[in-house]
């Protein structure tokens, strides 16, 4: 067949460690044999963002904002053992936060359902889509230790100079302290992003703070959310035939137990760290989720929910064979491929990334599938196969699809 052309390119970060080697393999056996691919390249390894003062990430998310669609691998977000281990000028922040701080979006992870991984919570029949806020909270705090008998205050100093005081704490013995922000337009404009892909998607949306604890912060979501629910999407959630639901955290997480799955449950930005990681655990791994960061203005960028797998890396490095799930990043392709499809007018690139998806469900329903599904799948005739033989698998399937 002849190669599927593109108009405009995807934005393209590469990453680090066995994600980087799988995004490679990606390329090589399931996407250039089918599609003339352009991309704006950006690399943003852990190496060559400490070449570059870290500066390739603000180019990448200035392109992204460019070209509106964006594929990123998995990177290293650096710890202290890091910092010798790479020669490190300084502990990089996480690109992850800085190009989500730069686009004002929102994340929304959704878990891929294949036939024979059973959830750990047999009730959830239909994926659970979280829509995690990503600005502020933890990942912009500002933090302290304080000895004993100090006094820390929270103090905020208008424009005209003017202070307001509020005592955190009279310290008897040392301690700590963290000061966290957020921004009234990067509520709205998550508000915004989760109304838009509900009703996109046809799906309910659950909210969920702690607003009667932390009664300004926490509240400030609540009524922002309200706001913009009642102004603006009320009418067309009531045409599109689904609601949207506030309630306190913890009751979420009981309803969201004893649920069946199909809805949006929107979160903060730390809360949507934690619960999006449990609910693709209980669905079944990390490998197994959809991710894609939008903007309230329709900027988009598809990557794997995982890490960069360094304990499987460091076996590559040896020689060694290694049997790493491949889906999350394959899944991120094929939805910014899909994306750019439907934004460009190409039905072709549109069907690649559907057959795709396709082919790489039905090798692991086929019983051939990598370490880690082959742990949790309950199918009787299965096979583990190491990556390269994976991605193998799904390219004889896609080309029956594709009737190449």
């Amino acid at each position: 067949m002849a190669k599927i052309q593109m108009k405009t390119p995807l934005v393209e970060m590469d990453g680090d460690e066995m994600t980087r080697i799988i995004w490679q393999e990606i390329k090589d056996i399931l996407i250039t044999p089918y599609v003339d691919l352009k991309t704006d390249y950006y690399d943003l390894g852990l190496v060559h963002r400490n070449e570059t003062n870290d500066q390739v990430t603000v180019d990448s998310a200035n392109a992204t904002k460019k070209y509106g669609v964006a594929v990123k691998c998995a990177t290293i977000t650096p710890n202290a053992a890091r910092m010798p281990e790479y020669n490190l000028k300084e502990m990089w922040k996480s690109p992850n936060g800085t190009i989500r701080a730069m686009l004002d979006g929102t994340v929304f992870r959704t878990p891929i359902l294949v036939k024979g991984i059973t959830p750990y919570i047999p009730t959830w029949t239909k994926p659970i889509t979280i829509a995690r806020h990503a600005y502020g909270d933890v990942y912009k705090n500002v933090e302290m230790k304080c000895p004993a008998g100090a006094k820390a205050e929270l103090v905020c100093t208008d424009k005209d100079g003017n202070e307001s005081r509020e005592t955190i704490y009279n310290f008897e013995c040392d301690g700590v302290i963290q000061g966290m922000h957020n921004k009234s337009t990067s509520i709205a404009s998550f508000a915004r992003s989760v109304f838009n892909f509900a009703l996109d998607t046809k799906q309910d949306v659950w909210f969920a703070t702690k607003d009667t604890i932390s009664k300004k912060y926490d509240h400030t979501f609540k009524d922002i959310f309200s706001e913009i629910f009642e102004n603006e999407y009320k009418a067309k959630f009531e045409a599109a035939g689904i609601e949207y639901f506030y309630t306190l955290i913890d009751d979420a997480v009981a309803r969201v137990i004893r649920s069946n799955g199909g809805y949006i449950w929107a979160c903060k930005n730390y809360d949507g760290d934690v619960m999006s990681d449990m609910v693709a655990t209980a669905y079944g791994s990390l490998a197994m989720m959809t991710s894609v960061l939008v903007s309230p203005d329709g900027v988009y960028e598809y990557e794997a929910a995982h890490g960069t797998v360094q304990r499987h890396y460091y076996k590559h490095l040896k020689g060694e064979e290694t049997s790493t799930n491949s889906v999350a990043t394959l899944f991120a392709w094929t939805g910014a491929f899909r994306k750019r499809g439907e934004l460009d007018e190409l039905p072709e690139l549109v069907n690649f990334a559907d057959c795709l998806e396709k082919a790489t469900i039905q090798t692991i329903e086929d019983g051939i599938m990598t370490g880690d599904l082959y742990l949790l799948s309950k199918l009787e005739n299965k096979q583990k196969v190491n990556t390269e033989d994976f991605l193998k698998a799904v390219d004889e399937r896609l080309k029956k699809l594709l009737n190449v």
